[in-house]
Formats: structure tokens, sequence, C-alpha cells
């Protein structure tokens, strides 16, 4: 081997090691080292390179696991036959090159960001502390492949008394994340399975249902919801739907149309619901919205939620709960399935719940979000009629209605040249016959300060050229 063409670069970030495995590995690849080339011996290398022998033995370690190299007792490491992998790389490209980074905006309206000044951290360590000891060293193993009882039982409780879902706690079952979860529906359904989705609505989402060959038939929302009428005229068998507070419009499924959707799920042993409440926690007018799962009498509908908005979006637990005659189903299919939230994790949030600290934490959050919806409404009023606010009976987000000759595309190409994140309602559509003829656009107001409320929003409409009447 001719040592100078190995190289490795001491002031970068990484590790020496890992620079010559990756240096030697494509020069493998590339067959620029011919199969049965002797390497040079760690103690030549070393001495050539300036690197330590033991720096040369990681990276020569790395290369014999994963069959780039051999190693001959007594002899020395050769090049071995990986003709068939020479469609990976090409060539080289250091994770620097490659790792993305989101922008960062001077005001963020995006609708996923919550208020992290008002955490309960003191509670939160206390159980963290608490649980990271040796009486609880059997958390240390792995434990129900539904997650821990102790917090589906919390789950089941709360649910209960906040949404009025019935069920018990073998009906929860615990993920890291909707995403993590809704495939596990999908298998669960079956492939026959035809979702209905609402139009706009939530990405993610689609794309997990199209990652996964499923057919998806759009149904339009209104100001009361998916539009049950246009679901009964279609072949879907499960309809997936954000009632409490539909994503993105910000529409509240109406009651005659909860009763409707319902009795269209009732009338086919295949047909489901998947209800998704992702933030019914924060509602503002009126009493709680009750769950469909609590109105429905056929078992027909699957609830799925997540602590991302009412906790924090890294905690990473979100959760569905089954009917029962799909619970053995679920077992029979997923046999081997581990929970893939960690344990501690789960009863750090069990214990914050038994002891009353989710509720108040609820309530306090409650509160502080309406402050802040309050004084974002009070602010966009003054740019009325040009501006039209709605979606704001829940939530964290609203929906603009602007008076312009510009698409919210555009609107929101003009506020991301100033440094301002918004969303265009029309990147939620399926179709574009849906997209309203004004301009929208989404207005997170979950990561403001209070305070800062009223000089974002007069940035932003200074940007757009929005003036007050």
């Amino acid at each position: 081997m001719n040592m100078w063409l190995t190289q490795v670069d001491k002031s970068s970030s990484i590790p020496l090691y890992e620079q010559l495995y990756l240096e030697m590995k494509v020069l493998i690849i590339r067959g620029d080292l011919v199969v049965g080339t002797k390497l040079p011996s760690k103690r030549k290398l070393s001495e050539f390179l300036g690197i330590s022998q033991t720096t040369i033995e990681l990276a020569y370690a790395q290369l014999v696991a994963e069959g780039y190299i051999t190693a001959v007792a007594r002899s020395g490491y050769y090049v071995e036959e990986v003709a068939e992998l020479s469609y990976i790389e090409e060539e080289h490209v250091s994770p620097e090159q490659t790792e993305e980074v989101k922008p960062s905006y001077s005001i963020d309206f995006h609708s996923g960001r919550i208020d992290t000044s008002a955490f309960p951290f003191n509670q939160w360590r206390k159980y963290a502390k608490d649980l990271l000891d040796e009486t609880y060293h059997d958390l240390l193993l792995l434990g129900h492949p539904q997650g821990d009882v102790e917090l589906r039982r919390e789950i089941a409780s709360y649910l209960y008394t906040s949404r009025g879902v019935r069920c018990t706690a073998q009906q929860v079952i615990i993920g890291s994340g909707t995403e993590q979860l809704m495939p596990l529906l999908i298998r669960l359904l079956g492939k026959q399975a035809v979702y209905a989705i609402e139009n706009p609505g939530y990405p993610i989402t689609h794309h997990i249902f199209a990652n996964h060959e499923r057919e998806t038939l759009a149904v339009s929302v209104d100001e009361d919801g998916m539009k049950v009428d246009e679901l009964e005229k279609l072949d879907a068998t499960v309809a997936y739907v954000t009632p409490s507070h539909q994503f993105p419009t910000g529409a509240i499924l109406s009651a005659s149309r909860r009763v409707q959707l319902l009795n269209w799920a009732s009338n086919g042993d295949d047909r489901y619901i998947i209800e998704d409440d992702y933030d019914s926690e924060f509602r503002y007018v009126g009493k709680p919205i009750p769950s469909l799962q609590g109105m429905d009498q056929r078992d027909r509908v699957i609830y799925i939620s997540t602590f991302s908005k009412s906790l924090m979006p890294s905690l990473r637990i979100a959760f569905f709960v089954l009917p029962m005659h799909l619970l053995q189903a679920y077992r029979s299919t997923f046999p081997y399935y581990s929970s893939t939230v960690p344990r501690f994790d789960q009863h750090v949030l069990a214990h914050f719940m038994r002891d009353g600290h989710f509720s108040k934490h609820l309530n306090r959050m409650r509160k502080l979000y309406r402050k802040k919806l309050e004084r974002l409404t009070n602010v966009l009023a003054t740019y009325a009629p040009q501006v039209k606010v709605s979606g704001e009976q829940a939530g964290m987000h609203i929906v603009l209605t602007i008076d312009s000759t510009l698409t919210d595309t555009e609107l929101v190409q003009q506020a991301e040249l100033a440094d301002i994140r918004v969303n265009a309602l029309s990147e939620y559509h399926q179709t574009i016959e849906s997209i309203s003829s004004k301009p929208q656009v989404l207005i997170g107001f979950g990561g403001f300060l209070e305070e800062a409320i009223e000089p974002a929003v007069e940035s932003l409409m200074k940007v757009w050229n929005i003036k007050k009447p």
C-alpha cells in the first residue's frame, strides 16, 4: 500500500481512527486497494502518519468487523473481496458536510413550539432523582411490551376524568411518538384498509400512510370539521380525524357530525375511527369537548394522543387506546414488540401524574396559553378587516386569513426573508381545489413570552405591509 494515499486531519472534530477507517474503506471499495493487498503494520503506519498505534488498531478493527480486511495471525492485515459492495459510497463525504442544520428564526410562529420556561423542573428532577436508586434496580430490565402498567393506569385514569375515554390499563399501548405508533395501527388494521384523511390535514400522518402503501382518500374540512357527508360517499374503511381541534384549521367537529361519524363507523364490521387528540388539553372557550371514544357504543374508535404539547416534545411518549376486541389481535401481530420508551422516563411520568403534578401543570399552562392567545387575538384585531382570525377556541395555534393579492406561499416567503417563520395553510392541503381563495397562514403562539407577542405580530404585519385602519 502507498501510505501517502492515506491522510488524516488532526484539526477535524472527527476522531482520527474514524477518519483513517473511512479513508481506507473508500480505497478498498473503489478498488485502489486490490484484493490480497497487505496493509502496512500498525507501527509503520503510526510512524508515517504521526498518530498512535492504538488509533491504527481501532481503525483496522472496524475494517475487520465490517469485512473489508482480514487479520492473519503473525502475518498482518489483508484486503478482502468486496466487489459486491461496489455500489456503496462512490466517494467519501464527511459527516460535517452532510449534517443538515435546521434554520433558526428571530421570530418563530411555528405551531409546534411550547413554553419551556414554565416547566416544573423541581418536581420532575425530584422524581428522576428518586428513581435513580438501587431500590428501583428492576427498571434496568425490559418492562411490559405495552409499557409499564404503572403509567398505563395513570393514563387510563386521566383520560376518563379529563376526556371521558372509557378504557382499562390493558387497552393502553405506549410508544415513542405518534410517528412510531401509527405504523403499528396500520399493520394491525391490515392492507385492505382504506383511510379517509382530513383535507387539509396533518402531513406527517399522511406521509406515514404513503410510506406503508396504504390507500388514502381526502375528505374536505369546513368550520364544523370533517364533512361526513363526503366520507359516506367513499369506499373508506378507516377515518383519521382530529375532532377536538382540527389540524391545521382549528375547527371543532360539531355534535351532529360526531354522531354522524360514529354511525358511519358502526355500519361496517371493518370500519374504524382513529381519533387523534393531540392537544385537547388546551381549550379556552366553554367546557372540554368529550372524546369520540367516550361517545362510542360499538367499540369502533381507536384513541391516540401524546404528551408533546402538554409536557414536552422531547419526552417522546405517546399512546393509543385499542378497543378490547382488537387487543388480542394486536398481541398476536406484535408478539416480539418491546416498548420503545425508557422505563425510567415512564416511571418519572407515572409518579408525576400519580401525585397530581400533571393536572396542576396543565391548569397552569392552560391559563398561561389563554393569556397569550388573548394578547395575540387582541393585537390582531387592530388589523381587521384585512386580517381575520379563526381556530382560536383551542390549541396553540390559530389561522389568519389575509386580504391580499399575494398567495399564502408568497406571504411565507416574504416573512422568511425577514427571518420570521410562519406556515402556509396550502402546505397541508391534498388537492388544489380545496385551497381558500384568500391566503391563509398558520400562527403558533406557544413558544412566545407574553410580552413578546405584540412586537412579533407588528414585525410580521410590517413585512406584509398591513397597516392598522
